[in-house]
C-alpha cells in the first residue's frame, strides 16, 4: 500500500473516497456544474487548456467539455477508483497521484479546485498554491468553503477532514502578481443549480509589461 505524506490523503485514496464516487455522479450535479462554470468562464479570455486539482469521477470536466470543446483538458486524482472512470473520459490527461506528488511540466489557461482544497491537511496548502500557481499561465479559480479564520468542520463524524478558510485570500496575499478578476457563492437552496454553499473566486496573473 502506499505510503502518503498526509492522513487525508490516505483517506481519500482509500474506502471512504471510494463510497464518496457513489454519492456524487447524479446528474443534476452535471446541470448545476454547466451553470457555474458557465458563470465563471464568461469572466475569462481565451482559455484553451484546463488543469482540475482533484478531478474525482469528472463531473467538472463533462460541463468543461461542454463548455469548452475544443480545450485541452487534464486532471490530477488520487483514488484508484476515480481514475477508472476520468480515463473514460475521451481526450482527457489524467494524472494518477496526489496533488502534493504533482510537478506540471507545463502552464495551463485555468487551473482550479472544486472542494478539494477543504480537505487537504493546513500545513500543506502553501506547497498546493504554489503548485497551481506555477502551472497556470493565466487563471487560477478556486471554488471552496469559504470562512474569514481557519476553522475545521466535522465532515461525516470524521474529524481533521475538512476546514473552511480564506483561500483564495491567501493564494493572493501570496501572489502579488495575482488579481481578483470576480467571486460568488451558490446556495445550497438554490432552486434550479444547487452546489452547496460554495464560494468562487477567479484570480488572473496581471499581464507584465515590457
Amino acid at each position: 500500500m502506499k505510503k502518503y505524506k498526509t492522513e487525508q490523503e490516505a483517506f481519500w485514496a482509500g474506502e471512504f473516497g471510494d463510497e464518496y464516487i457513489a454519492r456524487n455522479k447524479d446528474s443534476w450535479l452535471l446541470a448545476s456544474n454547466l451553470a457555474l462554470f458557465s458563470a465563471i468562464l464568461k469572466r475569462t479570455k481565451n482559455v484553451t487548456s484546463v488543469i482540475e486539482f482533484g478531478a474525482n469521477i469528472g463531473m467538472n470536466i463533462h460541463a468543461l467539455k461542454s463548455l469548452l470543446p475544443e480545450a485541452e483538458l487534464n486532471a490530477i486524482e488520487i483514488n484508484s477508483k476515480a481514475v477508472e472512470e476520468l480515463k473514460k473520459i475521451d481526450t482527457l490527461n489524467v494524472y494518477h497521484q496526489s496533488i502534493l506528488d504533482f510537478i506540471p511540466d507545463t502552464q495551463s489557461d485555468f487551473i482550479f479546485s472544486k472542494g478539494v482544497l477543504i480537505h487537504l491537511e493546513p500545513t500543506m496548502l502553501p506547497q498546493v498554491y504554489a503548485t497551481m500557481y506555477n502551472a497556470s499561465r493565466r487563471y487560477i479559480c478556486v471554488i471552496e468553503y469559504y470562512n474569514p479564520s481557519p476553522m475545521e468542520i466535522s465532515y461525516r463524524g470524521h474529524s481533521e477532514k475538512m476546514y473552511k478558510r480564506d483561500f483564495a485570500g491567501e493564494i493572493l496575499d501570496t501572489y502579488p502578481d495575482l488579481e481578483l478578476v470576480d467571486y460568488g457563492f451558490v446556495y445550497h437552496r438554490d432552486p434550479m443549480f444547487l452546489q452547496g454553499d460554495l464560494t468562487w473566486f477567479l484570480m488572473e496573473k496581471k499581464v507584465k509589461n515590457g
